[in-house]
C-alpha cells in the first residue's frame, strides 16, 4: 500500500523510468552499459516506492499512553522551553527519520485539535539544534483528558521540500490515524508535560502508531 501523497510522484516516476528503459534499449549499444543504466533506473523506482509506502499499523488506542508519531530513531529527550504555544518548560522527545523510513505522521494521542499552524522556513539538516525553530514546519496541539495539551511538530530536513498536515482546529482525532506526511527526510518533535513517564531511550528505533513513547 502506498500513501496518497505519493500517487502522483509514483506515476510520474514510473513513466520516466519506462521511457528511460526504452531509450536505453534503443540507443545504448554497449550491453554492459545498457544493463547498468537499467539497473540504476529500476533502483530509483524502488527507492521512490519504498519512500511512499504506507504499511498498516495496529494502534492499541489507550488514553494513558502516547505513541510515536513516526518511524525512526529517538535523537532527543530533554527538558526545554517551548515558546511557540506553551511559553513554558516541556519535556521534548524527538524522532529523526532517514529517507528510507516510513514518512507517514500519525497522531500520538487522540483528542481535540486546539492549534494547527504551518511555518515557512529553512532546510537545515533535521538534527540541527535550530531546525525546530528555523526549518519549514507545522505545529499541532491536541488535548486529551490524561495528558492535557500535547504539541507535536513536523520538521522538514535538508532533503524535505514539502510538509503535509491534515490536522485542523476543532477536529476530533484518533490516536494512530494519519495526521500528515513529510517528503524526503525529516524529524518530529513531541512536547509533553514535565514529569511525564518516558518509555523510550536515546537512539532507540521506534514505529509510528505502535511504539509507546510515554505512559501514565
Amino acid at each position: 500500500m502506498f500513501h496518497k501523497e505519493g500517487h502522483k510522484i509514483i506515476l510520474v516516476t514510473l513513466i520516466i523510468v519506462v521511457a528511460a528503459f526504452l531509450l536505453t534499449d534503443s540507443f545504448v549499444t554497449i550491453p554492459w552499459l545498457s544493463t547498468l543504466l537499467m539497473i540504476v533506473f529500476l533502483m530509483f523506482l524502488i527507492l521512490i516506492l519504498q519512500f511512499f509506502r504506507n504499511p498498516k499499523r495496529f494502534t492499541h488506542r489507550n488514553a494513558d499512553v502516547v505513541v510515536s508519531p513516526v518511524d525512526g530513531k529517538v535523537v532527543v529527550i530533554e527538558e526545554v522551553f517551548e515558546k511557540e504555544y506553551f511559553n513554558e518548560k516541556r519535556l521534548q522527545v524527538s524522532v529523526f527519520m532517514s529517507p528510507i523510513n516510513v514518512h507517514v505522521t500519525r497522531h500520538p494521542i487522540g483528542g481535540k485539535v486546539l492549534f494547527s499552524k504551518y511555518h515557512k522556513g529553512k532546510y537545515l539538516v533535521a538534527w540541527h539544534p535550530k531546525a525546530s525553530e528555523e526549518n519549514e514546519r507545522t505545529t499541532v496541539v491536541v488535548e486529551n483528558p490524561t495528558y492535557g495539551k500535547v504539541l507535536y511538530r513536523q520538521i522538514a530536513g535538508a532533503l524535505a521540500k514539502r510538509i503535509v498536515n491534515y490536522a485542523k482546529v476543532d477536529d476530533t482525532v484518533l490516536q494512530g490515524e494519519d495526521s500528515g506526511f513529510i517528503k524526503f527526510g525529516s524529524r518530529v518533535d513531541l512536547f509533553l508535560p514535565l514529569g511525564t513517564n518516558i518509555k523510550v531511550e536515546l537512539n532507540q528505533k521506534v514505529r509510528g502508531g505502535e511504539t509507546i513513547i510515554a505512559e501514565k
